[in-house]
């Protein structure tokens, strides 16, 4: 009997699927267009009390303010500024439509005379005013000068902002002779509007849309406008220049319980009969007319909802059916089940056999050796790798303990691992150790003791690794490392050697630059002494006489007289104390110890050397005025050094000229106080530039240097952390550039 009803089973398969599915597929179309209808039932009943709500919240805002401009209209301060257009009257009727806007809340109100041209407004101290715009173009005008009330929206053509106008005309003695317009703002109403699923239009006359939930629907129409409206709309400047295009409406239908389903394109449209990559959406749309404003209120209810209502019923009938279908097939396996437990379990049986084997090859091919011991670490296998690491067979170590294998010193920390609590026993033993095989010949080996458990009953696994080869390997890169620490420990000596000898070498280049930046400053004492001379000699003879006067007084007793010479015997030698004294500092060697230095104890100590020479040849060294508060970082001794050598090679380049003149500016740098220190001789030839501060070059006459100041020189700035440079002034002469860090005044120093 089972066996038919199998046999019948397959044979019905394919139609008894093809019958549940199509019953499937017939019960959820059925449930989801009954839902659909049902939902859209519910949308279009909750959209109407909506559409409701908002027109009479459309209504209130705008009853609000219809009659004010009839109200306004005769107010005597408009009629007045109507009548008589004076700076007073419309002045008067400015303030008084300020404040009534203020009041009122609109957005503006303003009154226009019966040519359109605005006379007053609310807004007539604001840059954008209406005042002296003329609107006779706008219908609202049109009906109020036809004795109507008017009623208009559109943009305004000054301020570009939607607006709703009501006007109404302004008599004097039964006769318009102006309009009075108030200007509200609709978009409080446009940010109330809030639903997410559903959106608010209100369209005028002609179905164009001026308010919108939707941003990207604003200034469009619902349906195509003809030529001559858009022509007609135009010419009144209602919508500025805005592109009046209608929404893209694919598809209308028209429900029999009212309102209409229509399909938007979300997105751009392409342009193709297929309509390839369009989005759309459907909406429930319906509408009303605003009693006496020309308006249409419309809403758009998004079906999205209904879609996702109809979703999940269909999602509940489908799972509803399933679950039935399946109750039916579980009660149809069961038996099935059954039947194949039997069959199962003698497959698993032969399949445990199959694993068992296949384990066991691979233990026994692990190149590892592997030993499991039982809780007291008695030896319960061994596989072959192990059998050939220690030489024994399997049935010869089984039931021995683990100890047998291994060296006398390595088998105590074995044994603590394996008798330790399970609270103090750590997870895993992994350590060196020395084997011992059948033999008696003992090998390194890494030992892994791991736990094993099987069911209740606890056993260790035991891991061997032969490291023979290994301990091998360590043994040479041992040796090789101490071979290679010898040669590092030689090299080190080598090079320490070597640097001690650089270091001797640095130091005698040093004291050789000292010296030689100490003879460079007595080759221009030298240079100097000529002029020192003929100053020393003139107080040397006023001294000689001034003694022999004295000499003879004294023997005269004229001892008045013989004072008074003695006197300017001591003033002379004071002052030829004066002229020695700047030798002796400029020849005395610096401790070359950078420090702030003021420019102007510079000036002074290099003016003092000078002072023979430049009175010889009359020469003039124009100095800034205000050295007193500018100091660097470096030596005064060194620093003169190299003005004073700066200064006479000036002199010599304009040694043709009967009075040379010598020019130092000084200025400022983010980090450096920079001197330039000029002449107005033939200047450094262009070729030669490069090689001023060479050792030994000089375009001097022979007999009037070396050419080792300027490399001095070069040098003095360079270890004082400055720089030194040379170039020709475009008006002639040679230009020397002295660049060095700025610094602050000492503490000590009053400013």
């Amino acid at each position: 009997m089972s066996h038919i009803l199998s046999t019948t089973w397959r044979r019905y398969r394919l139609l008894f699927v093809t019958f549940l599915v199509s019953t499937f597929v017939v019960v959820v179309v059925q449930t989801t267009l009954i839902s659909r209808t049902q939902g859209l039932d519910e949308l279009q009943h909750r959209s109407s009390a909506d559409l409701n709500r908002y027109i009479l919240s459309l209504q209130q805002k705008l009853d609000r303010y219809k009659d004010l401009p009839k109200l306004l209209s005769s107010h005597s301060t408009l009629t007045d500024a109507l009548q008589w257009p004076d700076n007073l009257s419309t002045q008067r009727a400015n303030i008084y439509l300020e404040q009534v806007n203020q009041s009122i809340n609109a957005a503006d109100v303003y009154l226009m005379n019966n040519l359109g041209m605005t006379i007053a407004a609310s807004n007539w101290a604001n840059e954008r005013s209406f005042v002296g715009k003329n609107y006779a173009f706008r219908p609202y005008f049109k009906d109020a000068m036809e004795g109507k009330a008017g009623r208009y929206f559109a943009l305004g053509s000054v301020s570009k902002k939607r607006g709703y106008y009501f006007s109404f005309p302004a008599y004097r003695h039964n006769q318009i002779i102006g309009v009075v317009v108030v200007k509200i703002d609709l978009n409080e109403i446009e940010s109330d509007w809030t639903d997410p699923d559903l959106d608010i239009l209100v369209t005028d006359e002609d179905g164009v849309i001026f308010i919108s939930t939707q941003a990207d629907w604003k200034f469009r129409t619902l349906k195509p406008l003809s030529q001559q409206a858009i022509q007609r709309i135009a010419e009144s400047l209602r919508y500025g220049d805005h592109q009046l295009t209608a929404l893209d409406i694919i598809e209308k239908k028209e429900r029999e319980e009212g309102g209409t389903l229509v399909t938007l394109v979300d997105g751009d449209r392409i342009n193709n009969e297929a309509l390839d990559g369009v989005k759309a959406k459907e909406f429930l749309l319906q509408s009303r007319d605003l009693e006496d404003s020309g308006l249409t209120v419309v809403v758009l209810a998004s079906t999205k909802s209904v879609k996702v209502k109809m979703f999940y019923t269909a999602l509940t009938i489908g799972f509803i059916f399933i679950a039935l279908v399946l109750l039916i097939m579980v009660l149809l396996t069961r038996q099935r089940i059954t039947r194949e437990r039997a069959r199962f379990k003698l497959l698993e049986t032969k399949a445990l056999e199959e694993n068992e084997a296949r384990v066991r090859a691979i233990i026994d091919n692990t190149q590892a050796g592997l030993i499991t011991l039982d809780a007291q670490g008695r030896i319960e296998s061994m596989n072959s790798m192990g059998e050939k690491l220690f030489g024994y067979d399997e049935v010869n170590v089984r039931s021995a303990y683990i100890s047998k294998l291994l060296a006398q010193e390595d088998r105590a920390i074995c044994w603590r691992h394996l008798t330790a609590s399970d609270e103090d026993r750590q997870d895993e033993l992994f350590t060196e150790a020395r084997g011992l095989r059948k033999n008696g010949s003992v090998f390194p080996i890494e030992l892994i003791i791991g736990h094993m458990d099987y069911g209740a009953i606890k056993r260790f696994i035991v891991t061997i690794h032969d490291i023979t080869q290994r301990k091998q390997y360590e043994e040479e890169l041992k040796h090789a490392r101490e071979l290679l620490e010898h040669r590092v420990e030689e090299r080190t000596a080598d090079l320490t050697d070597a640097n001690r000898k650089l270091l001797e070498e640095v130091e005698k280049h040093q004291n050789t630059q000292d010296e030689l930046i100490q003879t460079a400053k007595l080759a221009v004492l030298g240079q100097m002494s000529a002029g020192i001379n003929h100053e020393l000699n003139q107080p040397l003879t006023a001294i000689r006489t001034y003694a022999d006067n004295a000499q003879a007084f004294l023997k005269l007793g004229r001892m008045d007289t013989a004072e008074k010479n003695l006197n300017e015997i001591s003033k002379l030698t004071e002052r030829m104390a004066k002229i020695i004294h700047p030798l002796k500092e400029f020849s005395r060697k610096t401790s070359g110890n950078a420090e702030p230095v003021c420019l102007k104890n510079v000036h002074d100590g290099a003016m003092s050397i000078m002072y023979g020479r430049l009175n010889k040849v009359k020469a003039q060294v124009n100095w800034p005025h205000d050295l007193d508060h500018s100091y660097v970082m470096g030596d005064t001794v060194r620093l003169e050094q190299v003005l004073v050598n700066l200064i006479s090679n000036a002199l010599q380049a304009m040694e043709s000229e009967q009075a040379p003149v010598v020019d130092i500016e000084l200025y400022n740098e983010p980090k450096w106080t920079v001197l330039l220190v000029r002449d107005h001789g033939p200047g450094v030839p262009e070729d030669d530039l490069n090689r001023v501060f060479e050792p030994f070059y000089t375009t001097k006459k022979a007999g009037q240097g070396l050419g080792l100041g300027l490399s001095i020189s070069y040098r003095i700035i360079e270890s004082m952390g400055g720089q030194l440079s040379v170039e020709n002034h475009p008006q002639g002469g040679a230009v020397f550039k002295i660049c060095l860090p700025i610094a602050q005044a000492p503490d000590n120093v009053i400013s």
